[in-house]
């Protein structure tokens, strides 16, 4: 799919029904209630929203707050997604050494906070772009950033994506809207600045229109476009999971909201909405004879306030044995507590994860790495199968930024794949692990240098040889070879 057509629809019908899922969930993501009503109050939502506590046409009064209290759940989820995912950073490595230190320089704690928000969006929206950049300004280097699932326009054949368009809004002033495409495909990168409608892409524009498309306008080769130099995609799709549930078929991620979390969300909003109510309820006032109060005085109206400690009930004598009167309503705590547990549970396993994740199993603190494991087994099962999708779009990404660094002359040093590592998600308890070695060494099982790559995993080769020579020194058993000798 090239550039759009000018004056065609926005967004593309293509992929205007799994957008429009993607709003439903970044809503959810966001947190924001007023996000929330919006979203299931529209035109698309609204019929499956009357049945929902965010898509209830309830705008608060004037002088009436709003009584809905929204529990971010679904970020939580999403958040814990990300921890569980990258606890400790991936290790990409490569065959030559020197190209290793250049890897490991391209990858720094920067690299590591990208992929950290890129797997929180994943989990949240159904998947994420990974993308190479550059500047000058900013270094010799590619540079890793991320786009998110609902600002990008994919084209896949047989799986595997072969182009994307990327898009952000500008500008919007009244109905017309300023959009900035950026197109990556093999070899190329496309700008494009369209003027449009909310609906509607519009007509192109030059770059110079908006600053920061202007910025581009040097690097644009005599075709116009951006010539990158290397044969690899300049992009790469990084799915949440799979399979796309709403959409059979549909090669996109998704998302952990997908299903029956979205309504447990409402539901669990709705239960703390009624405890917060019985709170509001429960306040202590006191119903006095209106003899007992001040009155305002003629013309001044009758105003009811909520925080009122004593209420003006009653229009009775205070002689006739009706004197002050408490008014206190219970707090059905237990209830509610209840209620929202088996819903925040529900939410949970529906999204795949173990309860234990979220704190919700009280059988005391795990104190071993295997007791946290077996207690989360459901959460690592779904980390596993997470990292099948996100290993190859990080093999992809990181590959081309590789070639880029010599495309651009930043480098002189060949490219290649690397592997993808994705660190312990509990580390390991030493304990155990000692007991582990000792075990395995009294049985002649293992090797001196197995055993220092096990407690040393993220170790490179020359460090784990020498770690050898100084146990086998100490120890007494660095013998020399007879022959030479």
């Amino acid at each position: 799919m090239p550039l759009p057509e000018p004056n065609s629809p926005w967004p593309p019908k293509r992929w205007a029904p799994e957008l429009a899922e993607m709003a439903v969930d970044d809503a959810w993501y966001s947190g924001d209630p007023k996000r929330l009503a919006s979203v299931y109050q529209g035109q698309g939502h609204r019929r499956d929203g009357q049945r929902r506590l965010w898509g209830r046409d309830r705008a608060p009064a004037p002088d009436r707050r709003e009584t809905r209290l929204h529990i971010p759940m679904a970020a939580d989820v999403a958040r814990r997604s990300a921890g569980l995912l990258f606890s400790e950073p991936p290790r990409l490595t490569v065959s030559d050494t020197a190209l290793q230190a250049r890897l490991d320089e391209l990858l720094g704690e920067h690299a590591e906070r990208v992929l950290l928000e890129a797997a929180e969006v994943s989990a949240a929206l159904g998947g994420v772009y990974l993308a190479a950049a550059w500047d000058a300004a900013i270094g010799p280097r590619p540079l890793l950033t991320t786009v998110h699932h609902d600002a990008a326009l994919p084209e896949f054949r047989y799986g595997h994506l072969t182009a994307v368009t990327f898009w952000q809004e500008l500008e919007r002033q009244g109905a017309t809207v300023l959009r900035r495409l950026e197109r990556h495909s093999r070899g190329r990168i496309e700008h494009a600045l369209y003027e449009g409608t909310t609906d509607n892409i519009g007509r192109p524009v030059p770059l110079t229109e908006h600053p920061t498309t202007a910025a581009v306008v040097d690097s644009l080769g005599p075709s116009g476009l951006v010539e990158t130099g290397i044969p690899q995609l300049t992009a790469a799709y990084w799915p949440n999971i799979g399979p796309n549930r709403t959409f059979r078929g549909s090669p996109l991620g998704r998302s952990d909201l997908q299903g029956p979390a979205r309504d447990l969300c409402d539901a669990l909003d709705e239960v703390w909405s009624s405890w917060m109510r019985d709170i509001r309820l429960a306040r202590a006032r006191l119903i006095v004879p209106g003899a007992y109060l001040r009155d305002r005085g003629p013309g001044h109206g009758a105003h009811f306030d909520l925080d009122r400690e004593i209420w003006q009930a009653l229009d009775i004598p205070p002689t006739d044995g009706m004197g002050i009167t408490l008014a206190q309503f219970a707090i059905r705590v237990e209830e509610h507590r209840s209620s929202s547990d088996a819903f925040v549970r529900q939410i949970v396993q529906s999204t795949g994860y173990s309860p234990s994740t979220f704190g919700l199993d009280g059988d005391g603190p795990a104190t071993t790495a295997t007791e946290i494991m077996a207690r989360t087994r459901d959460s690592m099962v779904t980390r596993k199968t997470k990292i099948r999708y996100a290993a190859p779009a990080l093999g992809d990404i990181v590959e081309a930024m590789l070639s880029l660094d010599r495309a651009l002359g930043f480098s002189r040093l060949t490219p290649e794949r690397p592997g993808v590592e994705f660190g312990p998600a509990v580390a390991p308890d030493a304990q155990a692990q000692a007991q582990t070695l000792s075990l395995l060494a009294q049985a002649q099982a293992i090797s001196t240098e197995t055993k220092v790559r096990m407690v040393n995993p993220d170790w490179y080769a020359e460090a784990v040889a020498a770690e050898v020579a100084r146990i086998h020194m100490e120890t007494g058993q660095a013998v020399p070879d007879p022959i030479t000798f």
